[in-house]
Parts: structure tokens; sequence; C-alpha cells
């Protein structure tokens, strides 16, 4: 892995939030844009994109889908493709989280980045929107 560089599992919930963003300044936004400068590497496998495509294509946000379109294309390309590891000591409230959580943990040093905290363990590498923000400044990346 690039030292230089911050892996990280991004909820569906941060892309959402950053999608409603007017001014491009709130946490997710900044985020979501550090993703696409390249700053933060995205870890994805097909489950998280095909998560990703049907929540953001819903109804309900009236998201342009060939925005989505693009923005998943993105994801692709500047990401990294991996396969998740099984956790077994973890209880999850919402078993559909169980895949964020557990291809996070396929790369170590990488972060999951919610906005839904209370959907997973308490652990250093969960972090908010707000907190990945303050890593990133750390790192002089922003």
């Amino acid at each position: 892995m690039q030292s230089d560089k911050i892996y990280a599992v991004i909820d569906t919930n941060v892309i959402v939030s950053a999608f409603y963003s007017k001014d491009g300044l709130s946490n997710p936004a900044v985020v979501i844009n550090n993703v696409l400068s390249n700053n933060i590497i995205p870890l994805y496998n097909d489950e998280i994109i095909i998560e990703y495509e049907e929540v953001l294509l819903r109804s309900k946000f009236n998201f342009p889908p060939e925005v989505i379109s693009k923005f998943i294309s993105n994801i692709k390309m500047l990401g990294k493709s991996v396969t998740r590891k099984k956790s077994l000591e973890e209880d999850f409230p919402d078993p559909d989280d169980i895949v964020f959580y557990e291809v996070r943990m396929s790369v170590d040093d990488s972060y999951l980045v919610t906005g839904n905290q209370k959907h997973f363990p308490v652990k250093p590498f969960i972090v908010t929107p707000t907190q990945m923000v303050e890593i990133l400044k750390e790192r002089n990346l922003i």
C-alpha cells in the first residue's frame, strides 16, 4: 500500500449525503471529493457496487442516472476491488452493513467511513465523515 494514500470503504449513506450537499463543503462531500481527487482510495467489492447503484438510483433521491453511472465508474477506476474477509465475532443490527465491514477488514490500515456508526462495532477504524476530514487534514492531504 502507498503510505501517502488513505484506503477506505465508503458507506452508501456518506455518498447520499455528499450528493445532497449544495455547496460541496459538507464533510461527506469533502470525503467524496477526496475519493475523486485520489487522496482516498475507495475499497469495494461487487456487492458494495450493487448497493451503491440500487440505493443511489432510488426514485426518492432523484439523482440523475448518468451522474450515478459516472460516479460508479470513477469508484471502479480509482478504487481497489477486494475480497471480503468474513467476520464472525461481530454483531450487526443491519445485516446489509456486514459487507462494508468485511471489505474493510480485508485491507490493513484502512477505514470504514459511515454516517451510521451505531450500525457497526465500536472500532478506531470506523469513522464519521467529520473524523475522516480530520484525518485528511492531519496527513496534509487537504
